[in-house]
């Protein structure tokens, strides 16, 4: 059982479909991120850099994931913009060995957040502080800290250590974001009665 297939059950939510966006640089590892998500039978042997975006489907009985693993490179990023209005939650995987481009992850989350169709949503925000396992990798606390993540007052957010490959971390932060769709859903429809 893959772990989005728990997240879905945890939900318990009817018939719901939930659009995360999985962003952040090229070779972060978002889509090692999103193969160990994947039920078991379904997972990718050989993982390869991402062109543009892969879109991943997942259907549970009560549930329907849809996953845009969107490409890291600059010459796409321009694409995240058009995948922001539908989405329901952002995974934002970072590389905690990546120090170099540390100033470009900020820009490009500032960016993100600043967006007309991201800035008044309270979308929930997962960061995965990948690659922990590096020797030289950064905590999760100086991530914290290099991205100003305590500035995001207006959308929940949580950061966790991974590591992508091995799947370490992986289900702190889909119990996070798990509670963070259920509570938005159950918030929309309160707001709807």
């Amino acid at each position: 059982m893959g772990l989005l297939d728990k997240l879905s059950g945890w939900l318990g939510l009817r018939k719901k479909e939930v659009n995360v966006l999985c962003l952040g640089l090229d070779n972060s590892g978002k889509t090692t991120i999103i193969n160990q998500l994947k039920p078991a039978n379904t997972q990718a042997q050989d993982i390869v850099p991402t062109i543009g975006f892969n879109i991943e489907k997942f259907k549970t009985s009560s549930l329907s994931f849809t996953v845009f693993d969107m490409s890291g490179q600059g010459k796409y990023r321009n694409l995240w913009e058009h995948y922001y209005k539908d989405s329901h939650a952002i995974i934002f995987v970072i590389d905690s060995g990546d120090k170099l481009r540390m100033v470009v992850v900020k820009e490009e989350l500032d960016t993100l957040l600043k967006h007309e169709d991201i800035c008044n949503k309270k979308i929930p925000v997962l960061f995965f502080a990948n690659k922990m396992d590096l020797q030289d990798a950064m905590s999760s606390n100086k991530i914290t800290q290099a991205l100003s993540l305590e500035s995001i007052q207006d959308k929940p957010w949580h950061i966790c250590a991974s590591n992508a490959i091995k799947g370490e971390g992986l289900q702190e932060g889909l119990d996070w974001l798990q509670e963070q769709i259920s509570l938005s859903y159950q918030n929309n429809e309160h707001m709807n009665n």
